[in-house]
């Protein structure tokens, strides 16, 4: 699978090393009559980038960058490399490719190649092809060729068979647009007056003529300071009508968006749809205001700024896959493109389409270039729905030539439309496809069923396989755009520390997704729950939830390794860490009730448990849990709860706080519980803890013991009763697990979800409930770590208000420090664990300056700082600030 509808199941996978093993692996293949497909990130969302042969994945080795020219503004790539590297390895020199998917953080250049992608800025910079100079090719059989303008290097007969189809490249090619895409859409660019551009040509042949073995690409001058303006219109047909008369003040981008896509508009000018002009100066976008009709407008220089705005069309490609009710939208209809004049004209009708389908969308995209991205609603389960999918395509493939346009204007045609490129062009283009296919590869072995003799649109879907579950369905819901296999460092996002570590795609959120789908179909995973190939895949998933905020659709592969663990290992004995880590909480309460404390920490020291990696020291348990301190404090008990007398403060406290004995601060950690103590109470709020032990089953659910943790949670709700106020939870692991896993496992439980509705953090307790007061100032730096949980289950804009107010400034690392809880401990993950803390985490610690505070309010953050840095203690938000007081 790739990043569509379409699954097709090869019969291998080969990582060339360079371009001899491509040329190879052609060879034996052409043999044995093996068909081929190449390719990149598997980013495609018309499904050219699977296949039934061999599939050739460059991006295991083949993914450099072997030179840069600045000053012929050129570079030299390997079709692996990703957008972004070659992005990042040029700006020193005020340079960047041109063209720029929102896939850029794991694109590749051969993908863009194969499909002329195009992004965002091609209004100003063009088109993949635009940006092509040369091209080292191989053939289906292993012959080389070496493209660029001029017959050199072209395959016999290619020369004759433009010469003999001047008219029909002149006239049933004409009309063309820069978002005319689709078919083999730039073979006009052999015509003689063009120069006979045989790169160019082969550009945008979705992988049916040959593969990609290197690159020469021009790069383009990178304006030093662009200014975004934001336009606001009334709707998006007012939009879109517009964005053609911004193109003479010489934009850089012209991006629409509508309300329907954008659903929490801050930021935003008034509007319910908005044009991003992206201009090179300040001048210029004050210019481009002063002409602009717009109902109202924002100038951003700020480059944050910018970012954050950005970071909105971006992420649309995965926004728009869930409707307002969460329901599904599906590719396959992803970039239709018009001329831009007739763009306003052409969104109406279409939206008309949709509404007499009973068929709902979010368009967006290039309003600039007439590129419209769109996911829909499909039902690609059920025969009516699958033939609704056909009779929506044809129709709108006509709606499209009607208005001129082109049924791809970036992605490519793969299967999802190459079927219909008759109503696109007429049957002397179409004909000349096949017969350019035919003089590069007459055998037919590359990529069969694309573009020519193309396969139907509604054969091979994806969902057909699957059996009618909800745990199907929700694997299902990853769509494949890749997020997961961004190698990015910085800022907050979490996805997917594992793959970061291995580069390995079955270490990827979708890598896992897919093989279970896979394991869910039974074709090529026989296994079934006990499939052994899924079970080293998740393996290495450290259930950090990363996935489950940053993956675009939620994808959320920690919860499924809970399931997938649950039902492997049924009936059976399980490994011995399930036992002792996924048991933690009722170890440490046994050992806490037998007052063996000291002799336990000291058998750890000289004793390895079973099950547990040698590498790793265990963290000793505290001499006094928290409770037995809070006992100690006095005997006051109000609802079945030990409230603390000792502090009187100058009102009675309007608010009660239920302080959540959680494992990590009772029995490891109480100096974080006692923390909280002393600041709750300096900001006027009376603490009250449970009187009976209480468990979120996080250990339990993490290992996939979901039955006990089931019943450990009824327990707790038992102990805990009806709560009256706020419930704060200091570890974010143990509070993420109590809002979501809580009520997933007892869904008909309405305690839980009262209890789910009550829990906070530390900082959000504060802010909620005693919004007056004024913590103390500590006026340092911070590093340290963001628990991978609270990113993505609980957010942290309320820490990060907290911290300012305090005086702490700085950022906290994102990623995962890659303890993860169990993770570490567990034999085999150490170096995966270790490598996950080395992205992010422990260079900024290294990198700070003396006196700075070290925080992180997950104990497995604190317990990885403590075991990898050098020197650093790192402590709960809370401690800091009763250190303050």
């Amino acid at each position: 699978m790739d990043a569509s509808n379409y699954r097709r199941v090869p019969v291998g996978v080969v990582a060339p090393r360079d371009a001899d093993d491509v040329a190879a692996a052609l060879a034996l293949c052409a043999e044995a009559g093996v068909p081929v497909v190449p390719r990149g990130g598997g980013t495609s969302i018309a499904g050219q980038a699977t296949g039934t042969g061999v599939v050739l994945d460059l991006t295991r080795h083949m993914d450099a960058l072997l030179a840069v020219d600045p000053a012929a503004r050129t570079a030299v790539v390997q079709p692996g490399l990703v957008l972004d590297r070659l992005r990042d390895a040029v700006r020193p020199h005020g340079l960047t490719f041109g063209p720029d998917p929102s896939t850029h953080s794991r694109c590749t250049l051969g993908g863009m190649i194969g499909n002329n992608a195009c992004g965002a800025h091609s209004v100003a910079w063009g088109t993949t092809a635009d940006n092509v100079a040369e091209l080292a090719v191989t053939a289906y059989g292993g012959t080389a060729h070496r493209l660029a303008r001029g017959w050199a290097g072209a395959p016999a007969g290619l020369r004759e068979l433009v010469e003999g189809n001047l008219a029909v490249l002149r006239t049933g090619m004409s009309g063309g647009f820069s978002r005319r895409i689709s078919g083999y859409g730039g073979l006009d660019a052999l015509l003689p007056e063009r120069g006979a551009d045989l790169a160019r040509a082969f550009c945008g042949s979705e992988g049916t003529l040959a593969v990609v073995t290197e690159a020469v690409v021009r790069l383009v001058e990178l304006p030093a300071a662009p200014v975004l303006v934001v336009l606001g219109y009334a709707d998006e047909g007012a939009a879109a009508d517009a964005a053609a008369g911004l193109l003479p003040h010489g934009p850089l981008t012209v991006e629409g968006m509508a309300e329907d896509l954008v659903r929490s508009p801050a930021g935003l000018p008034r509007g319910g749809a908005w044009l991003f002009v992206e201009m090179p100066d300040e001048g210029a976008a004050r210019a481009l205001l002063r002409g602009a009709d717009a109902l109202d407008a924002a100038l951003v220089t700020d480059p944050a700024a910018q970012r954050a705005l950005w970071r909105l069309r971006e992420d649309a490609a995965g926004t728009a896959t869930r409707m307002p009710d969460g329901t599904m939208a599906w590719p396959g209809w992803e970039d239709c493109a018009v001329p831009p004049a007739r763009l306003g004209g052409y969104l109406r009708e279409f939206r008309a389409l949709l509404a007499a389908h009973g068929l709902r969308g979010t368009p967006y995209g290039h309003f600039g270039e007439g590129c419209v991205h769109v996911r829909i609603d499909f039902d690609l389960v059920t025969r009516e729905g699958v033939a609704r999918f056909r009779t929506f395509s044809e129709e709108l493939a006509d709606l499209v030539a009607a208005h001129g346009g082109s049924l791809s204007g970036e992605h490519g045609d793969g299967q999802a439309r190459a079927e219909l490129l008759g109503r696109m062009y007429g049957p002397e283009v179409i004909a000349l496809f096949a017969a350019y296919k035919d003089v590069w590869d007459p055998a037919g072995g590359m990529n069969p069923g694309i573009l020519v003799r193309p396969a139907r649109l509604d054969e091979n879907l994806r969902f057909a396989v699957l059996p009618r579950t909800p745990f199907a369905g929700e694997v299902a819901t990853c769509v494949g755009v890749a997020k997961c296999r961004s190698t990015e460092v910085g800022g907050a996002g979490v996805m997917c520390p594992s793959y970061r570590a291995t580069g390995e795609e079955r270490h990827s959120t979708r890598g896992r997704a897919r093989l279970l789908h896979e394991m869910l179909a039974g074709e090529t995973i026989t296994g079934g729950w006990r499939s052994p190939e899924v079970a080293e895949a998740l393996d290495l998933c450290l259930g950090c939830k990363g996935c489950r905020s940053d993956c675009p659709v939620g994808v959320d592969v920690a919860a499924y390794k809970a399931e997938f663990l649950h039902r492997h290992w049924a009936g059976r004995l399980r490994p011995v860490s399930h036992y002792v880590l996924g048991g933690l909480p009722g170890w440490l309460r046994l050992i806490t009730a037998l007052r063996a404390t000291r002799a336990v920490n000291a058998a750890a020291r000289r004793i390895p448990l079973p099950g547990l990696a040698r590498e790793r020291a265990l963290p000793p348990l505290a001499p006094v849990p928290f409770t037995r301190w809070w006992r100690g404090r006095g005997p006051g008990v109000r609802g079945g709860s030990t409230v603390t007398p000792a502090v009187t403060p100058a009102v009675t406290p309007a608010v009660t706080v239920t302080l959540w004995p959680d494992t990590f601060s009772e029995y490891l950690a109480p100096e974080a519980g006692r923390a909280a103590v002393r600041v709750l109470e300096a900001a006027g709020l009376a603490v009250a803890v449970p009187a009976r032990p209480v468990c979120c089953g996080l250990t339990y659910v993490s290992t996939g013991r979901l039955d006990r943790a089931r019943t450990v949670l009824r327990r707790t709700l038992d102990a805990v009763g009806e709560v009256p106020g706020p419930v704060l939870v200091l570890e974010p692991s143990c509070a993420a697990a109590l809002r979501t896993d809580l009520p997933a496992l007892l869904p008909d439980d309405p305690r839980a979800h009262r209890l789910a509705a009550a829990v906070r953090t530390f900082a959000e307790t504060l802010e909620e409930y005693a919004p007056h007061w004024t913590p103390p100032r500590l006026d340092r730096p911070v590093a340290g770590q963001t628990h991978c949980h609270q990113h993505a289950v609980l957010g942290d804009a309320a820490d990060r208000r907290l911290r300012e107010r305090a005086g702490l400034s700085g950022e906290l690392s994102g990623g995962c420090c890659g303890l993860a809880g169990n993770f570490g401990f567990e034999p085999g993950h150490h170096a995966v664990s270790v490598a996950c803390a080395e992205e992010q985490l422990l260079p900024s610690l290294r990198a700070a300056a003396p006196g700075t505070a070290v925080l992180a309010d997950g104990f497995s953050c604190r317990t990885q700082i403590a075991q990898l840095s050098e020197g650093h203690r790192a402590r709960h938000l809370a401690e800091l600030l009763a250190e303050a007081l």
